[in-house]
């Protein structure tokens, strides 16, 4: 807690904002920017399936989760300067030991740990951007804070794939710790030798490691569910076993603890309740089916990383600059229209890229991509301003914290579930179509001799033709398959749509509100972590 200091000015008030907003993108673009350069670091790491890979992205995403409820409590303990200065040293030195991994099994643990860095980082350097701001110029930063919250979506996939391509995939964590030293360095000298006032925060300890083991067990069987044969594994089976345990015993305890990490009875307001849905499932999809689209147009639709990464530069065409107005348009606007209108433009998007069947359709990616820009750029602020409304004091702040983490947890099972639904649905679409070209679905039509005799006709020999039919089938079917998941995805969006209808919008905080409402900056500031 800063006692009294002289604001940066000129300058160094651009050089500290700009360092910070780079750790900050820095910090999010390591879930998409590593999603686009799975299928290369799956080679590296001893060779395993992309699957396995993927374990870096939700690992490290739960870990940012987990590391939200940290930042207050290391804030208030140490000051805003010293966690920054130390946090990015630590985040760099956790991102050159991701380098040194060769095995995905220790890969995915330091990914897990480097998450938990950037997790309580990126809350505090927005809290201390934002903080050193005049209270004119508060707005505009808090609108250049919230269109950076795009790039992760949009300039991290192209940088990944582009480093992937025609350097090398571990380059994307030697520029991680380059920044992280870079910033840390920054800030130590901009801000060396400011005061503050230690406060003490309670921290619940006990509810944080039941959360913990509910989170990473449960982010294990859905990770792990397609390469362990789900609970045929005995590690799953502990997984599902611990959850069944630690999930009753979280609530049980947050609900009696007296500073919890979770605020149980936050869900009894309709509107905090809706809000944390909405942005929950909201993420569980968008993230998810962006991160499963990033990969499969490599492995299955032939494009290199550096293609997959421009068609991702098309989201901010739309989503940069309404970005930075979502929240000012969710404050003057009923939030529940805003956020109906978000999640149907959403159905209507996904549904788009849903009816794709053919692999030249793709050709035409960037279309629907420009317009799902719009749904990623509207997707946080409408649906953190529902979580938090009708509330005040410390139940405002923590409001805003655990509604952070949920989000950020929907994103993590959304990139596990998604490639579920893929996996799933991939063999199901191969038999159909098997069955339809070998004429076993009608017996009149045989089509699978018709166009053995056609390919022959072009020269190839009976055993070429075979493999050409076959990969044929198996790309048809998962073009089928990722059509299964955005179409449920854009059902998912559809129904959010509806249901957030439900809340009840209060115009004055509950008794669990407490004490008086806080000023704008603290307000606005804490919706928008």
């Amino acid at each position: 807690m800063i006692v009294s200091f002289d604001r940066l000015v000129g300058g160094k008030l651009l050089l500290f904002l700009g360092a910070l907003g780079i750790g900050y993108v820095d910090v999010l673009s390591n879930v998409s920017g590593h999603s686009v350069l799975t299928p290369y670091s799956a080679g590296s790491l001893e060779g395993v399936t992309p699957s396995f890979s993927a374990w870096g992205t939700t690992f490290y995403l739960i870990g940012v989760a987990l590391g939200v409820p940290l930042a207050r409590v290391l804030s208030g303990r140490f000051g805003e300067y010293r966690v920054l200065a130390f946090g990015y040293l630590c985040y760099a030195i956790a991102s050159l030991i991701c380098v040194a991994s060769e095995s995905v099994f220790m890969y995915a643990p330091t990914r897990f740990v480097f998450g938990v860095f950037g997790g309580f980082l990126a809350v505090v350097s927005q809290s201390a951007a934002l903080g050193e701001l005049p209270e004119k110029q508060y707005r505009i930063g808090l609108g250049y804070w919230a269109a950076l919250g795009i790039l992760p979506y949009t300039l991290a996939v192209f940088l990944g794939g582009f480093w992937a391509e025609y350097f090398s995939w571990r380059w994307l964590f030697y520029a991680n710790a380059t920044l992280g030293v870079l910033i840390s360095a920054i800030i130590g000298a901009l801000l060396y030798g400011r005061e503050y006032k230690r406060k003490i925060v309670r921290f619940d300890a006990v509810g944080y490691v039941l959360l913990v083991i509910t989170l990473i067990a449960m982010q294990m069987m859905l990770s792990l569910g397609n390469d362990f044969d789900w609970f045929g594994s005995s590690l799953l089976s502990v997984a599902l076993i611990a959850v069944m345990f630690s999930l009753p015993l979280f609530i049980i305890w947050e609900w009696g603890e007296r500073h919890p990490i979770v605020d149980v009875r936050l869900f009894s307001r309709s509107s905090y309740a809706i809000g944390v849905l909405s942005g929950f499932l909201g993420f569980l999809v968008i993230q998810g089916l962006m991160s499963l689209l990033s990969v499969q147009m490599q492995l299955l639709l032939g494009y290199t990383s550096s293609l997959a990464g421009h068609v991702y530069l098309a989201m901010m065409v739309a989503g940069l600059p309404l970005a930075g107005f979502m929240y000012e348009i969710s404050k003057k606007l009923d939030v529940r229209f805003v956020i109906c209108m978000m999640c149907m433009c959403s159905s209507v998007v996904l549904t788009w890229l849903g009816l794709f069947d053919k692999n030249a359709s793709y050709d035409k990616l960037a279309i629907p991509v420009v317009f799902l820009g719009f749904c990623v750029a509207a997707l946080s602020a409408p649906t953190s301003t529902l979580a938090t409304y009708g509330l005040s004091g410390p139940a405002y702040k923590r409001a805003a914290e655990e509604f952070l983490l949920f989000r950020l947890v929907g994103g993590a099972f959304g990139i596990a579930f998604q490639s579920v639904v893929y996996f799933r649905r991939t063999p199901w679409h191969q038999l159909n179509l098997s069955e339809y070209l070998g004429g076993r679905r009608y017996a009149s039509l045989d089509t699978l001799t018709a166009l053995t005799q056609q390919l022959q006709s072009l020269g190839l020999s009976e055993s070429v033709t075979r493999r050409v039919i076959a990969r044929a089938v198996r790309q048809q079917s998962g073009i089928l398959a990722m059509d299964d998941a955005f179409l449920l995805g854009a059902v998912i969006m559809f129904l959010l749509g509806v249901v957030v209808w439900f809340a009840k919008l209060q115009k004055y905080p509950a008794k669990l509100a407490g004490g008086s409402a806080p000023p704008p900056r603290q307000t606005t500031m804490a919706a928008e972590h």
